[in-house]
């Protein structure tokens, strides 16, 4: 499959959208999209800059004047309909996901429907957002408050999921009665472009969304977002890095600020835990991807009981994943998005072995059916030392790291002992100890008996260094309001 099975041609965008008009750059630059699987070209795009950044804002800052008079009841018709064009368009946008990300073709129809599923949710949201009468302490007064939208939201999505992180964003800014514009990640903008398509089929007034375009202008576009007075609401995900200085750039302006940043997921199996449930969470948490997600199994915990046990099935199982381009049927894993990540699994699995981790299973690059693309053989890591690179950074690869523990408290601090804490999981079979490992991670998300964390009805987001802010859940909408109080005398 290519990009001429597509049925609606025109969801194949190759321009940036500003102002309700798709556009290219004010230099002229452009940059190239290719197919993680097989090295080649899909797409042309403008390569953009502050100038052109400054221009998206403007065009979002005069449409924000008459957008946020809109009713709750109109933004959430236009966020039902563009959720309906979503699943109409689902093969489309699955196929142009896969070929720029890599991700299996199975699996990008899931990030669509995942993706779709917060358009549904915020146009529930949008009507459910409403104030409330404050009893006075002075029987002549009495308050209100009343909630409403911040203005300009900057939305810079990453490229693990280039369809889902744009709605879980865009959608709950919009519901709130705030414009947008999109930075997708230069990696995989024509998922983003797409939705922008399908946004504007669904009668989302010019100006309300703008997609800023750029692969090497990342910095210059993201300072123009994060310094300009007219932008009032930021929000990305990537890496605590660049989250650190998305932070300091905004305090110029006091902009606020949501931050899913980096995660170090520790994934804890206890001795009582059924060996295929365990198993089962373990593939979907750690192979998802190619392990490219942001609450990835990184650190894998076992308890000595069913260490050997665990770690056997666990390489079964893995043995018989289908692996290849992603739009062939029945692959699991697909190839890593960019170069960049071969060489840091090399670099993890290395210094695993180095500090006395044995090799399992795989260890490196190589190309399923003489494929060019960024492969990975799925690896187990046994034995591993918690001084170890994989016990600090995330691995963003199909890199499985086991690691031995023989009580409860001593695997709850190993799990704690780092600098962020997004998501985690616990499988076990006590209830008791569901609830005290769950209550004493320090994390934002705990899957228990699942491989799974995330749900447009549930916030998502991280304590410590994971950033600040939730996305999803009736937490998300909030993130792109502020509250009014109103004071009134009423004595005669």
């Amino acid at each position: 499959m290519s990009l001429s099975s597509l049925k609606r041609k025109d969801l194949f965008e190759q321009n940036g959208f500003i102002a309700d008009n798709w556009a290219s750059s004010s230099s002229g630059a452009t940059f190239t999209v290719i197919n993680p699987a097989t090295l080649e070209t899909l797409a042309t795009l403008p390569e953009m800059n502050g100038k052109d950044t400054e221009s998206a804002i403007s065009a979002a800052h005069t449409a924000f004047q008459s957008y946020k008079k809109t009713t709750a009841r109109q933004r959430a018709t236009w966020l039902r309909r563009w959720h309906s064009l979503c699943l109409e368009n689902i093969d489309d946008l699955a196929l142009i996901l896969t070929l720029e990300n890599g991700k299996p073709l199975t699996e990008a129809k899931g990030e669509v429907m995942y993706a779709a599923s917060f358009l549904e949710w915020f146009a529930g949201e949008a009507e459910r957002v409403h104030g409330e009468v404050v009893p006075a302490a002075n029987a002549s007064h009495r308050i209100l408050t009343v909630k409403q939208p911040l203005g300009v939201a900057a939305c810079l999505a990453p490229w693990n999921f280039p369809i889902a992180m744009i709605t879980r964003k865009v959608g709950a800014a919009l519901a709130a009665g705030c414009t947008t514009v999109w930075k997708p990640a230069g990696e995989t903008p024509l998922s983003a472009l797409a939705q922008a398509v399908l946004a504007k089929e669904a009668g989302f007034p010019g100006g309300t969304i703008n997609v800023i375009t750029t692969l090497t202008n990342v910095a210059e576009v993201g300072e123009a977002l994060c310094k300009s007075k007219l932008v009032r609401k930021l929000s990305f995900t990537g890496s605590t890095r660049v989250g650190k200085l998305l932070a300091s750039q905004c305090s110029q302006n006091l902009t606020k600020l949501s931050l899913e940043l980096g995660g170090n997921s520790p994934f804890i199996v206890f001795d009582d835990a059924k060996l295929d449930t365990a198993v089962e969470a373990c593939i979907l948490a750690k192979f998802r991807n190619s392990g490219q997600t942001c609450v990835t199994a990184n650190r894998i915990f076992v308890q000595e009981g069913i260490y050997d046990k665990f770690a056997a099935a666990l390489v079964e199982k893995i043995k018989t994943l289908k692996i290849g381009n992603g739009v062939e049927e029945g692959v699991v894993i697909g190839p890593l998005t960019h170069d960049r990540a071969i060489e840091k699994a090399i670099a993890h699995i290395r210094d695993a072995q180095d500090k006395g981790a044995s090799l399992l299973l795989g260890g490196s690059p190589f190309q399923p059916h003489n494929l060019q693309g960024y492969f990975f053989q799925p690896t187990v890591l046994s034995g591993m030392s918690t001084e170890s690179l994989t016990t600090r950074e995330e691995v963003f690869a199909p890199v499985v790291a086991i690691y031995p523990f023989k009580t409860e408290e001593e695997v709850t601090a190993k799990a704690n002992d780092c600098d962020v804490g997004l998501g985690s999981f616990v499988i076990t079979e006590s209830m008791p100890r569901m609830w005290r490992v769950a209550e004493n991670l320090e994390v934002g998300m705990v899957g228990i008996n699942l491989g799974m964390l995330s749900a447009a009805e549930s916030p998502f987001g991280g304590v410590k260094e994971s950033g600040y802010g939730r996305e999803g859940g009736r937490q998300g909408i909030e993130e792109y309001l502020t509250v009014k109080s109103i004071l009134m005398n009423v004595a005669n």
